[in-house]
């Protein structure tokens, strides 16, 4: 593995920034990593590196100016995007075969603002069909495998750009979160993920730009790492309506000059709300008390989110039929069986439920407003089961409680969605098999800078950043 490919992603901005490297030894680095992993992984079955080294040879002239001009600037760093996200002239599938061919002629507004400010697109990671689903699978480019043990999922939906952290394929990737999709496969693969304050990040375009479900956020192999992409792609777009102006500080100055929590709520499962695997429990409620270390209270709490199940079947169900109902209707036969029931889950919905939860969501978010005017950080479980069998499409059951769909495994996570507060995925510790187990922690309303600070903190103290890049391990072995 090249030396370049172990650095974090804040020492190889530097490097470019001061032209100590070049983007094309940046991308010939990664291209050599992914040539020598991937085959074993299908994190990245889709490269562009034509495209990469033009961009790399547009910046490279530019680049003092950009540095002088431009604080977020990342210098020609290669990154990876989600394959949910249009590239220009670079196949984009959303892992479904109704789109197996198709070719964007504009990037979306992530992948612009990322650009814009110095990023190269190398690859598109794999991802399931229209991003459903926390396990990456698909009829187009297949499964994708999990590095700490390749017979197991990296979860999803942005399992392809877990892996390719987790294996130093790149140093920096996107993710989006629905449910789980960024915070599931982070935890999986021991890396972080950042699910932002909607319209943190700006999206589009789409169907639904109201829409403040689902968010796209950084993945990185650290907290420092992942405030580095969210400070280059936060801000203010005029096409998304919800998109939020980037503070007057950096995020990346949260992680620099962190400021240590007061108050730690810790719930294993939400007041009860899902079940959680033995030894995941364990590992995190130890992991919690480390904040102890910081000077900080840590106490068993939760705010009230009995209604976050019933909220969030609704608002997934009406937010499906509104975006994609448009393309799939006409090709049921074509998408996998989950999408189907997703059309037919929405389609059953009346004004009086869509009403109700509305009113439902205003409530519980008081409820969770008021609990973060005592507590700082809410922490949980990422995940309520380590990574498990890949050919497993979903999880039906955990410490005897069966789901009533293929969604409710993630219960932890999406109940954190329908709040809209930031959450981080953060590596906490192996099962005895050598398994990634991670920490969701949850931040104030808007507060991603106290969140990062807090969590760049908690990873000081579990040492866990130096294990990354790993090689492929068959079986875990």
């Amino acid at each position: 593995m090249s030396d370049l490919m172990k650095l974090n992603a804040q020492t190889a901005v530097n490097l470019l920034r001061q032209r100590d490297v070049s983007p094309l030894e940046m991308i010939d680095a990664a291209v050599s990593r992914i040539e020598a992993t991937d085959g074993s992984l299908n994190a990245l079955p889709t490269l562009c590196i034509d495209r990469a080294r033009d961009h790399a040879k547009r910046i490279a002239g530019d680049q003092k100016s950009a540095v002088e001009q431009n604080p977020s600037w990342l210098g020609g760093l290669p990154i990876v995007i989600k394959d949910l996200n249009d590239v220009a002239g670079v196949k984009t599938t959303y892992g479904s075969p109704l789109f197996a061919n198709h070719i964007p002629e504009r990037s979306d507004i992530m992948v612009e603002t990322l650009e814009a400010n110095g990023a190269i697109v190398i690859g598109k990671t794999n991802t399931p069909e229209f991003g459903h689903g926390a396990n990456t699978f698909n009829e187009v480019f297949g499964k994708t495998r999990n590095p700490w043990n390749t017979g197991m999922t990296c979860g999803g939906s942005s399992g392809g750009s877990a892996v390719a952290l987790a294996t130093g394929q790149t140093w920096l990737a996107t993710g989006s979160d629905l449910g789980c999709s960024l915070r599931t496969p982070a935890a999986f693969c021991s890396v972080v993920g950042l699910r932002p304050s909607p319209g943190r990040v700006a999206r589009g375009p789409t169907r639904l730009p109201f829409d403040n479900l689902w968010v796209q956020g950084p993945m990185a192999r650290s907290v420092a790492d992942t405030a580095l992409m969210l400070d280059a792609m936060a801000g203010v777009h005029p096409s998304d309506p919800i998109s939020l102006a980037a503070p007057k500080d950096a995020f990346l100055q949260s992680v620099d000059n962190p400021t240590p929590p007061k108050r730690v709520a810790y719930s294993a499962n939400l007041n009860g709300l899902t079940p959680v695997e033995g030894e995941v429990a364990e590992i995190c409620a130890a992991a919690v008390q480390r904040f102890s270390e910081l000077g900080a209270v840590v106490e068993e709490a939760c705010p009230d989110l009995r209604d976050a199940r019933d909220i969030f079947h609704v608002l997934r169900a009406n937010q499906f039929v509104g975006e994609l109902a448009p393309i799939i209707e006409a090709d049921r036969d074509k998408v996998r069986p989950e999408v189907v029931w997703n059309l037919e889950e929405g389609y059953k919905l009346t004004i009086e439920q869509l009403a109700e939860t509305e009113r439902a969501r205003g409530r519980l978010y008081a409820r969770v407003a008021e609990f973060f005017e005592v507590y700082d950080l809410l922490v949980t479980p990422a995940t309520v089961v380590p990574p498990f069998d890949v050919d497993i499409r979903a999880i039906d059951e955990v410490a005897g409680h069966k789901f009533e769909n293929y969604f409710d495994w993630y219960t932890i996570a999406y109940a954190i969605t329908v709040t809209s507060l930031p959450a981080l995925s953060l590596p906490c510790g192996f099962t005895g098999s050598g398994l990634p187990i991670g920490l969701q922690v949850v931040g104030p309303p808007r507060g991603e800078a106290a969140l990062l600070g807090a969590s760049t903190l908690f990873e000081e103290l579990m040492g866990i950043v130096g294990q990354l890049p790993i090689d492929p391990r068959p079986d875990g072995s």
